[in-house]
């Protein structure tokens, strides 16, 4: 979607126009929930917490100022989101992550995951979806903020300056982050995998 089809949507639909905030949801709630999934690893709850974030929107969209891009303001509410309920289940001690990662055949729009995007050669591993499954396990290895941080770039693929935005930190924190992040990743993914896959 264009800026300015963007712009006129947004403005409408703080006007209460619901068609128009229906066509904001439909263009980005791939993206959404591609972030929720990569974060929080199931189904269900990135189901649940996509909606949650598409209800805050809703309640909040008259405070949208226009100041940054309608959709930076998303992702900053997708990921805030997804923390606070990773927090609240770790607090709950009510979900096993390591076994929710397997259910990778409940997953809809994981090919937003691409192994390309995170420098990972695939044409050595002996399945694409065997692929994902392990990139979800490598990922869940990482810490909160490199693992958010990694798929907003290499996945996402927002600019330093939007990261910057959307987790509210400088450039240079962004910056170092991502460089840890992705070592962290690629070791993981060796760890995983072997030698099956080539990590560059």
């Amino acid at each position: 979607m264009d800026d300015e089809k963007e712009l006129k949507l947004v403005k409408r639909a703080q006007d209460g126009d619901r068609e128009a905030f229906k066509e904001l949801v439909e263009a980005y709630q791939r993206k959404v929930y591609g972030i929720c999934i990569g974060m929080l690893k199931n189904p269900d709850d990135s189901k649940d917490v996509s909606q949650e974030v598409f209800i805050k929107v809703y309640r909040y969209l008259d405070k949208f100022n226009f100041k940054s891009s309608f959709y930076t303001w998303l992702y900053r509410i997708t990921v805030n989101k997804c923390i606070d309920f990773i927090r609240k289940q770790k607090r709950k001690r009510e979900v096993d992550y390591d076994d929710q990662i397997l259910r990778e055949d409940d997953i809809e729009g994981d090919e937003e995951i691409l192994p390309s995007r995170l420098g990972v050669h695939p044409d050595r591993v002996y399945g694409r979806k065997e692929l994902r499954k392990k990139m979800l396990q490598a990922l869940e290895t990482l810490s909160e903020k490199h693992r958010t941080i990694l798929i907003l770039r290499e996945v996402e693929g927002l600019s330093y300056e939007e990261i910057a935005e959307v987790l509210q930190v400088s450039k240079g924190t962004v910056m170092s982050r991502l460089y840890h992040a992705r070592r962290y990743f690629q070791d993981a993914v060796q760890e995983y995998v072997g030698d099956e896959l080539k990590v560059s």
